[in-house]
């Protein structure tokens, strides 16, 4: 049967790609900031601070305000709703102190998982509904991409062909919100680090779920050249008595990217998923090691990778802050340098930088 299709105007094709390809330019990466209120409740109550909006905003404002030299491997940031309307002390938006920087602003645009109905303990993420106007202002505000997560489990059973097939749908109609609005949609699919399996497993479960999730883009007519795809790395589960090397990892992950993603996507912006700040650049060099051809820019896009180290020298105290910004600065540069397989593993030590970062059944 025939089927109508048009492809985007030419200026919206230019605009969703130029961001795109922004976001990955070469020695840079994301500095994921998207963290729920309850999840980043839960640190700051380590650093003996409350869940507030101002102790909220207090931790962002640190971040925001490093050395210039962070939009050396930072190309973009993704914010949580109440970030992009909220100021420095000196009453300067957020948006516009990463604009000054070169830094793009983006946004978390999911309202988080819920439990996927008569599944063995799957999720299925929500916001579709209203999706639309609140991509119209972001866009607004000043925001030039999305990003949507939607988590799956590897067990004896999961994910299963439903949860697979939610998941490609789910993010195809996202993706293709988010480009009637102008923003360029980020698609994450997140295969947890939750379980026991081997890496043998997780590339076929991970290459299985990347073509259900570009046969769904396909078929809802996304522009591939406007997107970004945020995958896992390819790793045994976290209970796995079987530990593989970075150079493993890396050979994984890339043939696991070489037959499900197609060479129109400008970039493959990778999750730490739990793995230590060290680990994440270790591999992520490893990954642009591998010699095997890759017609997308692999990057970062990190959020627990880029900050456990932060945390530990901020301690909640305003003191603290400028150590704070030195350990983001070290984090981001080394994954610059890993984002071109130039970084030496171990070159940059970090407070946190050996510590998991590992939660069971992650929500952001």
């Amino acid at each position: 049967m025939p089927s109508y299709f048009e492809y985007p105007s030419i200026e919206l094709q230019n605009e969703l790609r130029q961001t795109a390809e922004a976001i990955v330019t070469p020695g840079k990466g994301i500095l994921a900031v998207d963290e729920a209120n309850p999840a980043i409740g839960k640190l700051l109550a380590a650093v003996g601070l409350d869940n507030t909006a101002d102790n909220r905003r207090r931790y962002r404002q640190l971040l925001f305000t490093a050395d210039d030299k962070l939009s050396e491997n930072i190309s973009a940031v993704i914010l949580f709703d109440e970030t992009v309307y909220q100021n420095t002390d000196d009453g300067t938006p957020f948006i516009k102190v990463l604009q000054k920087k070169g830094i793009i602003p983006g946004i978390k645009v999911d309202r988080d998982v819920v439990p996927l109905f008569l599944s063995q303990d799957e999720y299925t993420t929500q916001g579709l509904d209203d999706l639309a106007d609140r991509c119209a202002q972001y866009k607004r505000a000043g925001c030039r991409f999305a990003k949507w997560r939607c988590p799956l489990k590897i067990g004896e059973n999961t994910p299963s062909p439903r949860a697979i097939s939610d998941t490609a749908h789910i993010l195809a109609r996202y993706a293709s919100i988010c480009q009637s609005q102008g923003l360029v949609p980020i698609v994450e699919p997140d295969i947890l680090l939750d379980g026991d399996h081997d890496i043998v497993r997780a590339q076929k479960v991970t290459e299985v779920v990347l073509a259900a999730v570009y046969k769904a883009l396909s078929d809802h007519h996304v522009f591939l050249e406007g997107t970004l795809l945020k995958p896992n790395m390819v790793t045994p589960g976290q209970g796995s008595p079987k530990r593989s090397s970075p150079s493993e990892i890396a050979l994984a992950t890339v043939t696991a990217l070489r037959r499900s993603v197609p060479a129109a996507v400008p970039g493959i912006t990778f999750l730490s998923g739990g793995q230590s700040e060290e680990e994440a650049t270790a591999n992520l060099n490893a990954v642009n090691k591998t010699g095997l051809y890759s017609p997308w820019a692999l990057t970062f896009s990190y959020g627990r990778a880029l900050q456990a180290s932060v945390w530990r020298a901020w301690a909640g105290k305003q003191e603290n802050v400028g150590k704070a910004q030195a350990e983001l600065l070290k984090r981001a540069k080394a994954n610059g340098l890993a984002s071109q397989g130039k970084y030496e593993e171990g070159s940059v030590t970090s407070l946190a930088g050996d510590k998991s970062n590992f939660s069971k059944s992650h929500k952001y």
